[in-house]
């Protein structure tokens, strides 16, 4: 039997507006595109410089409108991604179903619409390679939501690699520290596929019971733990390999630092079996991140 979304009916009273509202920013996941844009300006500032104007760089208009841009088509993600996910939404967080109870379907997919046109826009406005990454983005998007995020990997894969476009798109813009911009881009890539694996053990019942086909359900635990390893330690590898090659102390340091959290992360997910276990491994790597990006202050 289809699990049905509790809506609001006239005989229960209507809710007050702020109600949809408070929906509507929880369905776009404002405190996320919080951390997006706070994470580019200070990419902008620590990374591109001159960090004596950083005044000025908050109040720079293209870099306004380029954190705007990315904003709006990661806003537009979330919106796509509980559309298609309701029914396993309602098993996974019955509380968070925000489509169907608060909004309806075709008012999310006309926002869906809308704010990815607004990214767009903006991006060609911009510069024909934001444009490109921006085009890329929703068309990762949709078809994650659609149909990869449902099969082993490549959800993973497409979800990390959106992450990292975030500081690509700096690059491709401004042309300047790219190296450091793109070391830090392979970071955020790297954790966010490690969470993102770690979020589908968290899951695992609730997308069995819609078959999906996550990494965890197809290999099992010990398998995906395996893989998540590999995935480490080869991350490891190629930082310290890239801080050398740069002959940058001070980032190689930062990485001696992050080795820290990292073998702890590695520890916690040894001995993980349940899921209250993979939560606190899925916060552990967002701590992981938070650190690597204050790192920036420091390179």
């Amino acid at each position: 039997m289809t699990p049905k979304v509790r809506s609001h009916s006239p005989r229960a009273g209507t809710p007050p507006f702020y109600v949809y509202i408070l929906g509507f920013l929880r369905l776009i996941r404002v405190q996320n595109l919080l951390i997006i844009v706070g994470t580019q300006y200070f990419a902008r500032i620590t990374l591109i410089g001159p960090r004596d104007n950083w005044i000025g760089l908050l109040l720079d208009p293209k870099l306004f409108l380029l954190s705007l841009s990315t904003v709006l088509i990661a806003a537009a993600g979330y919106i796509i991604n509980d559309y298609f996910d309701i029914k396993i939404d309602i098993i996974n967080k019955p509380d968070r179903v925000i489509i169907g109870r608060y909004l309806k379907r075709q008012i999310a997919m006309g926002l869906h619409q809308g704010l990815n046109f607004l990214g767009v826009v903006i991006g060609f406005y911009l510069s024909k390679w934001v444009f490109v990454v921006n085009v890329l983005s929703v068309t990762l998007l949709w078809f994650y939501s659609s149909t990869f995020k449902r099969q082993p990997f490549i959800g993973n894969f497409i979800v990390a690699l959106l992450t990292a476009l975030s500081l690509i798109v700096l690059a491709v813009f401004y042309r300047q520290q790219v190296d450091l911009l793109l070391i830090y881009a392979l970071f955020s890539f790297v954790i966010t596929l490690v969470r993102e694996i770690i979020k589908d053990m968290e899951d695992v019942k609730g997308d069995a019971r819609f078959g999906c086909r996550t990494l965890p359900i197809v290999w099992g635990l010990r398998r995906t733990k395996q893989l998540l390893y590999s995935i480490i330690a080869a991350f490891i590898i190629s930082l310290f390999t890239i801080a050398h090659s740069l002959q940058n102390e001070q980032l190689f340091w930062m990485f001696v630092i992050l080795l820290v959290p990292i073998a702890w992360l590695v520890y916690r997910l040894v001995r993980a079996d349940t899921k209250r276990d993979f939560a606190y491994l899925s916060s552990l790597c967002k701590l992981i991140m938070l650190i690597g990006v204050v790192s920036m202050a420091w390179v």
